[in-house]
């Protein structure tokens, strides 16, 4: 077990020897084009490097790296997942600041990282992945920056994320709002909300961070509700001087810590088939709501119709007492409409705001809708994924060679680490690339039939969880109420799956004489 909470190739120091620059030089091709300087982009660039691999690029969008935690930058945005836990099992930071880290503390993190591994010279800014394309003359995929420079790799690595594109509902009258309007993950920071009449759209993991911090500002906030979510205590505090002296004198002790927060964290997985094993959650859930919540008609608006489990269970200690206080109302009655400087909820009452503010989520399942991914033979990825999104643990896809997702559908958690996915996955990664490059081949694609295997598993397993069972609409189940997103199993057994590569679920082809070397 302390071995499954590390995620991945025991910790270990870089890779020794001189770091080569990416010698494929514009347009490449490139071993290996990762895109995203996130967790999972840069995880996947420190695993190339420390096995020896250094010819490579990151295309990065933004001007920055971090990801997500570039992204949110809203106000109290923090992880719900501990720091020693949330973090690289082989690079521990041994003076985090409190139990659960704030976004400059993450980010900050993401950047030194970055510095150790010197992954800065493999990075290129301002460069937006718009089109990506395999090209079977020559083996390569075709990654198309900007919307005219191509760069090629002979694998390509997907690392975005599946949090990366803002969902705003389509709501009747939005268009004509005359106010201020912006997602929780393109917070305007240039809009004062001192004073103002403000609207929050939502009430998921961002917006119960959020919504503390600006009811002590706004004028009036009225938070509009759709379902209520579970919220359980959050035991956040400092790390004290003597733990992170512990932590750098004696780094067992760190490790201990962290394999004592995987294994709590990880006991929730057996409620969900067994929804009643997480009575004991659910008590502590409604005795929180009680004890911070004394209104009796406020606390039944907030007090959830759903299975725990059904949606991410959230942590927090401060959403339920800003809802109580003066300034602050919250509305159960769904929107009707948005009107020049207003929102009507469908019991007909008219809310004067100056300012919306979505906390409204992110495309999961639909992510890729208008994603330009073509792989062999053509085969657009809308087609591949027709009947829905699935890929082999998350990884592979069936008519893509040498394209490899980090967080692909159904390896999303709702109640661990994701870090600890994005290591098995990498690892998972760099044993197809050495395959591929062991066997002189120039394309390795997952075989159809494995896939579909795969995915029949994961919707057995599902069959029943807490999540299809549960009575909720999630970010975890497609239109058709299919579970695409989330991992159906404990963390140790996606550990377990992807250690070992199985060569028969891979087809590796060869080149052409003309082509170039092999990976």
């Amino acid at each position: 077990m302390a071995d499954a909470a590390q995620a991945g190739p025991a910790a270990q120091p870089a890779v020794a020897g001189p770091v080569v620059t990416p010698a494929a030089g514009p347009g490449g091709p490139y071993k290996v084009v990762v895109i995203g300087t996130g967790f999972s982009g840069l995880g996947m660039a420190i695993g190339l490097k420390r096995a020896g691999v250094h010819d490579f690029v990151i295309l990065e969008k933004a001007d920055e790296v971090g990801g997500t935690w570039r992204e949110n930058t809203y106000p109290g945005c923090a992880c719900d997942i501990m720091s020693l836990l949330y973090s690289y099992s082989f690079e521990p930071k041994n003076d985090w600041s409190r139990m659960f880290p704030k976004q400059a503390e993450l980010l900050q993190y993401i950047k030194d990282v970055v510095d150790k591994y010197e992954l800065g010279q493999h990075i290129r800014f301002n460069a937006e992945a718009t089109a990506t394309e395999y090209d079977d003359a020559t083996d390569t995929w075709r990654v198309t920056v900007n919307g005219d420079e191509v760069v090629r790799g002979r694998a390509l690595v997907a690392g975005m994320g599946p949090l990366h594109r803002p969902s705003v509902p389509d709501l009747p009258g939005l268009a004509s709002f005359e106010g201020r309007t912006f997602h929780s993950a393109e917070w305007d920071h240039s809009y004062d909300l001192t004073g103002k009449r403000v609207a929050v759209i939502g009430t998921g993991a961002s917006a119960i961070q959020f919504i503390p911090q600006i009811a002590k500002r706004a004028g009036h906030l009225t938070v509009f509700q759709r379902t209520p979510p579970w919220i359980l205590p959050k035991p956040d505090r400092r790390v004290t001087g003597l733990e992170r002296t512990l932590f750098r004198r004696v780094p067992v002790v760190q490790r201990g810590y962290r394999n004592g927060i995987y294994l709590v964290q990880e006991s929730f997985v057996l409620g969900f088939k067994n929804p009643g094993l997480l009575k004991a959650a659910s008590s502590l859930a409604r005795l929180h709501l009680a004890r911070q919540v004394p209104d009796r008609d406020l606390r039944r608006k907030l007090t959830p119709g759903y299975t725990m489990g059904c949606k991410r269970t959230l942590v927090s200690s401060d959403y339920y007492p800003a809802l109580t206080r003066p300034n602050v109302e919250l509305t159960t009655e769904g929107v009707a409409e948005v009107r020049e400087r207003s929102i009507v909820t469908r019991d007909g009452r008219e809310h004067e705001v100056d300012a919306i503010i979505f906390g409204t989520g992110f495309h999961v399942t639909d992510a890729f809708d208008g994603a330009h991914i073509v792989g062999r033979n053509g085969l657009k990825i809308q087609d591949a994924w027709k009947d829905g999104i699935e890929a082999h643990l998350g990884v592979a896809i069936a008519g893509f060679p040498n394209l490899f997702l980090l967080l692909g559908p159904n390896s999303g958690l709702g109640h661990n680490s994701m870090i600890f996915m994005i290591e098995a996955q990498v690892r998972y990664v760099l044993q197809c690339l050495a395959m591929l490059d062991a066997a002189g081949g120039a394309r390795i694609s997952v075989r159809p039939s494995v896939q579909d295997r795969f995915n029949q598993w994961v919707q057995r397993k599902s069959a029943g969880a807490v999540w299809v069972a549960g009575g909720c609409d999630s970010w975890y189940l497609d239109r058709a109420g299919v579970n695409r997103a989330a991992w159906p199993a404990s963390t140790l057994a996606f550990w377990l799956r992807t250690r070992k590569l199985d060569p028969a679920d891979f087809h590796i082809e060869g080149r052409d004489e003309a082509a170039s070397p092999a990976l």
